[in-house]
């Protein structure tokens, strides 16, 4: 059976939470579900039907084998199967012990704010910003952005997903739509609007662990729009010749901060 094992200090037991020092050897990140918090009962958890259809028909897991359960607010515990349960029913997990996220969370607590994208590219970016361990992500309606209908839902779903596969145990947290003028008069941490002409090098972002990135939409910014964030404190950074799609961008802009000021080394 694939589970997450380690290589723990002497004098460590199975039922003891490994510690911090603990090496990752394996992953089957196949066998990770999430429960909110408000589903954890003493040592018992209940699935949500969804979850448990997953594991009853998907997974064909049985009473007595272990999974992983994290509860988006960066807790993951180790659980044995302990009740499979009938269609509609919801599957029961025995808590055995708190254990490692299988991806630490990053020490840069990152905002990317994005304008709307056609058809499904904001969905990539949602997707990959959860990979990158991006804390929040915030939808803004530019004047270029290509529409307003927000699908808040369906972002979610596709956050939680990704969690689930790349191992983090907090989830991305998705504001509601906001409009571009207002969100530059709100932001309050090192901020930076990302356009491709009028700005500085990259090299010239300060070091901070608390970061708001702005990309824009598929038609670039208005000139007016460059201005007001400007005016608003923000620093208007490019990235030398590079010509991107605003989808690569955000995925770009993600990594290249994780980089240089978080846990991608």
């Amino acid at each position: 059976m694939s589970k997450i094992e380690y290589e723990t200090a002497a004098g460590s037991t199975p039922q003891q939470p490994p510690g911090r020092t603990a090496l990752l050897k394996t992953v089957n990140t196949m066998r990770r579900f999430y429960v909110s918090p408000d589903n954890f009962n003493n040592l018992r958890i209940a699935l949500s039907l969804e979850e448990s259809k997953h594991l009853r028909e998907v997974l064909r897991l049985r009473g007595g084998e272990e999974v992983h359960v994290f509860n988006g607010k960066g807790k993951e515990f180790l659980c044995v199967v302990a009740e499979i349960g009938a269609k509609k029913q919801s599957a029961i997990l025995q808590v055995l012990h708190e254990t490692l996220p299988v991806s630490p969370e990053s020490g840069l607590d990152l905002t990317l704010a994005v304008a709307l994208l056609k058809g499904e590219k904001f969905d990539l970016v949602v997707q990959k910003a959860v990979e990158l361990g991006v804390k929040k992500l915030v939808p803004i309606f530019t004047k270029r952005a290509d529409t307003k209908n927000a699908r808040r839902e369906r972002w979610e779903k596709i956050a939680l997903e990704a969690a689930k596969q790349c191992g983090r145990a907090k989830l991305l947290e998705i504001d509601e739509l906001r409009e571009f003028e207002e969100f530059i008069e709100t932001a309050d941490e090192t901020k930076i609007l990302f356009s491709e002409r009028g700005g500085e090098g990259f090299s010239l972002i300060s070091a901070d662990k608390k970061i708001t990135a702005v990309i824009g939409s598929e038609g670039g910014w208005e000139d007016s729009e460059i201005e007001a964030a400007r005016t608003n404190n923000f620093q208007i950074i490019t990235l030398g010749g590079r010509i991107l799609r605003a989808e690569t961008a955000a995925v770009s802009i993600a990594a290249i901060l994780q980089y240089r000021f978080g846990d991608v080394n």
